[in-house]
């Protein structure tokens, strides 16, 4: 059984994946040239990077492949038309970067309402600023997508006091998560009283530039957006325009429509923005655990059960259990 690993040159690199090489024939594809001479045969692939968009181009040559296991939440880069349309499983690491990312909200969250920032500031100019702070407890937080990774980010909030709703693909009663869920038709009004509106969609047709001067001139004056989910999810001149004018506090974004941003890139100049390179999922020990869940799978497909973590491929996303 021969199964490649795109996206890495030597099997090193993927932390313990070593332990089915005497059940498989491992093959290394860091690129697409790699990738199209390795296709014909193979009956597996992990793509090892994540944010790789090999595989498209070679798609031809798949003349065998029966699974594809995506090591990220995300699958858009492998959503191409021809993949959809076959009967090759799609699974991918949902539920690996959860907490990292809530954790990440959370510690944004806090830091904007505990005025680190100034901290930080006087601290290097060696002045003694006393000031009070706000509580974060009481905030009311809207979160754009009831998957997994909304889900974990909701529960940690709720931990801090925050009054949590969702935003889903339907409307909905709450549960012990959110205090409601209301369909994307209905996100204007949901967010109208949000201290915090983060996006944790994965990108569809239906989340392309979801986020745009309509939807940012609904938010309450003096609230914060976070984006942890897809960059292409936001207009981004629009977001610019909002904290340019004043209209939104600030805003967090981990994510871009362009990555890795430009050196010019004007949301560089945006006021009170903080900006992460993509990484808000990743941990230390990430890779690891995202190869166990790999060879977890790979013990199911051996014995043929069902896989975990299969994306529905007229959406776009595994189908959530909540």
């Amino acid at each position: 059984m021969k199964i490649i690993v795109n996206g890495a040159v030597t099997i090193s690199e993927v932390p313990g994946l070593d332990a089915i090489a005497a059940e498989a024939d491992l093959v290394c594809a860091p690129d697409t040239e790699h990738l199209a001479a390795a296709l014909p045969g193979a009956e597996i692939l992990l793509g090892w990077n994540f944010r790789g968009r090999d595989l498209p181009d070679a798609w031809h040559l798949a003349d065998n492949l029966k699974w594809i296991h995506w090591c990220g939440a995300g699958v858009d880069a492998v959503m191409f038309k021809e993949l959809a349309d076959s009967d090759v499983l799609l699974s991918n690491s949902r539920g690996i970067f959860d907490r990292a990312m809530a954790e990440y909200v959370a510690g944004y969250v806090i830091s904007e309402m505990k005025l680190f920032r100034d901290t930080w500031s006087a601290q290097e100019k060696r002045i003694w600023n006393y000031r009070r702070t706000y509580n974060v407890s009481g905030t009311r937080a809207v979160i754009f997508g009831v998957g997994s990774i909304g889900r974990e980010v909701a529960r940690v909030l709720n931990a801090l006091g925050v009054i949590v709703s969702g935003v889903g693909r339907s409307s909905r009663d709450g549960d012990a998560d959110f205090t409601k869920i209301c369909s994307q038709n209905d996100a204007q009004g949901a967010i109208a009283d949000a201290d915090w509106v983060i996006g944790v969609m994965p990108l569809t047709a239906e989340t392309t530039d979801y986020f745009d001067a309509d939807l940012f001139a609904a938010m309450k004056p003096g609230s914060r957006f976070i984006n942890i989910g897809r960059g292409a999810s936001v207009v981004e001149p629009a977001l610019i325009g909002a904290l340019e004018s004043g209209h939104l506090a600030g805003a967090m974004l981990d994510v871009f429509q362009t990555e890795p941003l430009a050196e010019d890139d004007p949301i560089w100049r945006a006021p009170n923005i903080m900006i992460s390179p993509h990484m808000s999922g990743d941990y230390m020990e990430a890779q690891p655990d995202m190869v166990q869940l790999f060879l977890d799978n790979f013990a199911r497909y051996r014995a043929g059960e069902p896989l975990l973590n299969v994306v529905d491929k007229s959406l776009g996303f595994v189908r959530s259990r909540g």
